[in-house]
């Protein structure tokens, strides 16, 4: 990318863009994405335009462990604007179905 393209971008922009994508990955037992399941703490778009992104999972021996941390850091490579993107897993705080958007919560019956 160019230094001239990458001056009309914003990290703002380039967030949506980030959540938009993470919003394509669903749990394969869930029909739910990550981003409303709540399993997508923090999105940080860094000025140089790489991404470092905290996740959990629903529990720690979720059987999808080895593919959904994967799926959204490539899904986030893919947007043309991101330089770089890395998945960081945590635990701390537990996953818990609060955490869910209200669309969410209403898909599975939870509202």
């Amino acid at each position: 990318m160019t230094e001239d393209a990458l001056n009309e971008l914003s990290p703002e922009s380039v967030e949506r863009s980030v959540i938009e994508a993470i919003q394509t990955v669903y749990d394969p037992e869930i029909p739910v994405n990550v981003f409303d399941l709540g399993l997508i703490y923090n999105v940080q778009v860094n000025p140089d335009y790489t991404v470092l992104i905290t996740m959990t999972l629903t529990t720690p021996n979720c059987p999808a462990a080895g593919v959904l941390p994967g799926q959204v850091e490539q899904r986030v490579r893919d947007i043309p604007e991101v330089v770089e993107a890395r998945v960081e897993l945590t635990f701390d705080p537990p996953f818990h179905p609060d955490m869910m958007s209200e669309a969410a919560r209403l898909e599975l019956g939870f509202l």
